[in-house]
């Protein structure tokens, strides 16, 4: 049964399943493209920093594991909501399905507010545990001084685009990953090498990209060309779906912190 304010692009029950699979994921793909060649070549100019690349690239690579771990909290509510949210259109019930939406936002918000205050409380001894020196410490920390302030908007980012692809709309998902990279690639040198800013210049493009990116998401979400949108009364906290979400998001949780984990002890090994 076809749900209202659709079309078939975005009704998974109308046409070939294997061309519903391709049509969803060639976009996400190229996103994720798009991300890697983002992450190469911000390291490149990190590396490129006058008399501290080195020390500066080390510094920040220390830092990602915790990074890593953060958005860790974005895939569970993005991963465990998600797909709930598209169980639940399927079976009409597209109140239940805004819920979730409304939920995974509420705790996006909720672990973003605690991982800061907690980011900030226990960086300094984190990052010597997880491979820093006293020459790569002053790197590693002014990058995640930065990062840590605008640690929301890419939790926001990271967590809410997977409901703009559950709706059939992977395009609209491609580009917020796309805009968020493409605008960092530009800001980098400008930060890090026109301001000189450094480290800190390349969490401040980061984070900067990463709030255009979730400035995208929310707006999409709550406009006119969204199947569902968000409002208030979805934000309440309703435990049953707390509890679904979260135990849907976990292993993909799991897989991160533990790829996080291999990242941490082959820096302090080295």
């Amino acid at each position: 049964m076809a749900l209202h304010n659709t079309d078939d692009k975005h009704d998974f029950t109308v046409g070939s399943m294997s061309d519903s699979i391709v049509r969803l994921a060639l976009p996400m793909i190229l996103a994720q493209l798009v991300n890697v060649l983002y992450n190469i070549v911000d390291r490149m100019y990190l590396g490129h920093m006058e008399g501290d690349g080195r020390l500066a690239l080390t510094g920040v690579g220390v830092a990602f594991p915790i990074i890593t771990i953060i958005n860790a909290f974005a895939n569970l509510c993005g991963s465990g909501g998600a797909p709930l949210c598209s169980i639940e259109r399927g079976r009409g019930d597209e109140e239940k399905a805004r819920q979730i939406i409304g939920n995974s936002l509420t705790l996006l918000l909720l672990f973003g507010i605690a991982l800061t205050a907690l980011g900030y409380l226990v960086k300094t001894p984190l990052l010597y545990l997880f491979g820093a020196s006293d020459e790569t410490y002053p790197y590693a920390n002014a990058y995640m001084d930065v990062y840590l302030a605008g640690n929301l908007f890419v939790m926001l980012g990271l967590g809410m685009n997977p409901f703009i692809e559950s709706q059939g709309f992977a395009k609209t998902g491609m580009l917020t990953v796309v805009i968020g990279a493409v605008l960092n690639l530009i800001l980098d040198p400008l930060f890090i090498f026109g301001l000189g800013l450094g480290v800190q210049g390349a969490a401040a493009a980061t984070i900067l990209s990463q709030f255009v990116s979730a400035v995208w998401v929310l707006c999409f979400l709550c406009g006119r060309r969204a199947i569902l949108r968000l409002n208030l009364p979805a934000l309440r906290l309703r435990w049953e779906l707390v509890k679904r979400i979260l135990a849907l998001g976990l292993s993909g949780f799991t897989m991160s912190v533990t790829n996080s984990l291999v990242q941490i002890f082959c820096n302090a090994s080295l």
